[in-house]
């Protein structure tokens, strides 16, 4: 089923490009114009990544810039990391998040520590992309998004981009940050013809170079009712119960797309709180130590009394995520359960 977002164009005047198109063009750019750019991962050259994040680079620049490993994320990273005390600027692709626990000692004791243990004698320009997210069925080894296992973690930038202008502006940021960055991109968001294609995995791309911020979030739709913050997928599902909210309820929610982990963009979340009064956080991670518990934590410290409601959290409750499609389904929250909760919590009033 095709799900309509607010970040679809539609009317075919402008240019527009698939998330990973997106993604592969920003890298491109980078690379053409600073040749200390290279990338290295599995599956990044003829294949152009699993999920096409690399599609097309290998033509262009070659193997000495596009270089496919063998299967070994702790070699491959750590080559990455060597590569960027010395100057350079390496974009590592960790095929699924889900594979952080054969290489989180070169993530983690390396990549994010170098830096603060040198005294900042020692920069680590680099970008690890990594895939995240459920629903098509790949279970419990290849489905997550572990936002908050990252963003707990001191010593890195964590962004995850919900649309392809996001993905490329933010790629080009990345790249170009003197700190560790760890990419995270949705692989229901690429636009891949073997996977559902979804409206809001296409969007008006630029075709010159431009940023956006690693640390901003980003208000996507307006309203004065209730504050939804969700991220990637659960940005636009929010849209979807928010636009059903409003034609069939008269609720009018705001709704946030956080984009970038760490750091988060308190000032964003705290303003629109005191406009509607009301918060809803809304992750595909897991509910229990996450994303959505640091929001409600934000919000209880810095804006509880601008509060008329406790704070609702949902998120993937604390299982494996499931093989079964309804399984899947049932425990990756959709705009049916957004639209319910959010409901639920304005018929209490």
């Amino acid at each position: 089923m095709k799900r309509k977002g607010p970040f679809n164009n539609g009317n075919g005047e402008k240019r527009i490009l698939t998330g990973n198109k997106a993604m592969a063009e920003a890298i491109a750019l980078e690379m053409e114009q600073d040749p200390s750019v290279f990338v290295l991962g599995e599956d990044i050259g003829k294949y152009g990544g699993i999920f096409g994040s690399t599609q097309g680079l290998i033509d262009k620049f070659g193997q000495e810039r596009v270089l496919d490993t063998p299967i070994s994320e702790t070699a491959f990273i750590g080559a990455a990391i060597g590569a960027a005390a010395e100057g350079m600027r390496p974009i590592a692709e960790l095929m699924f998040v889900d594979f952080f626990g054969v290489c989180m000692d070169q993530i983690y004791n390396h990549m994010a520590k170098i830096p603060y243990m040198s005294g900042g004698n020692v920069r680590l320009p680099m970008v690890l992309m990594t895939a995240v997210g459920g629903g098509y069925n790949d279970a419990a080894q290849h489905s997550q998004t572990l936002y908050a296992t990252f963003g707990h973690m001191p010593g890195m930038k964590v962004v995850a981009p919900s649309t392809p202008y996001d993905l490329k502006g933010m790629m080009i940021s990345a790249i170009r940050d003197d700190n560790p960055v760890l990419f995270m991109f949705h692989k229901s968001l690429q636009g891949l013809g073997w996977m559902e294609q979804l409206d809001v995995a296409v969007d008006h791309v630029p075709e010159e170079s431009y940023t956006v911020p690693l640390d901003k979030a980003k208000v996507v739709r307006e309203g004065s009712d209730v504050t939804i913050v969700g991220i990637q997928m659960m940005t636009h599902y929010a849209v979807e119960a928010a636009e059903k909210l409003s034609k069939e309820d008269g609720i009018e929610a705001e709704v946030i797309d956080l984009r970038s982990v760490a750091p988060i963009d308190k000032k964003t979340i705290l303003s629109s709180i005191k406009k509607t009064r009301r918060l809803v956080v809304v992750d595909e991670d897991y509910l229990s130590y996450g994303m959505t518990a640091e929001v409600a934590a934000i919000a209880a410290e810095e804006a509880l009394y601008d509060l008329e409601a406790p704070v609702r959290r949902i998120a993937v409750p604390d299982v494996p995520i499931p093989y079964s499609r309804p399984l899947e389904d049932f425990v990756i929250p959709g705009p049916e359960k957004i639209y319910q909760q959010v409901k639920k919590l304005m018929d209490e009033e």
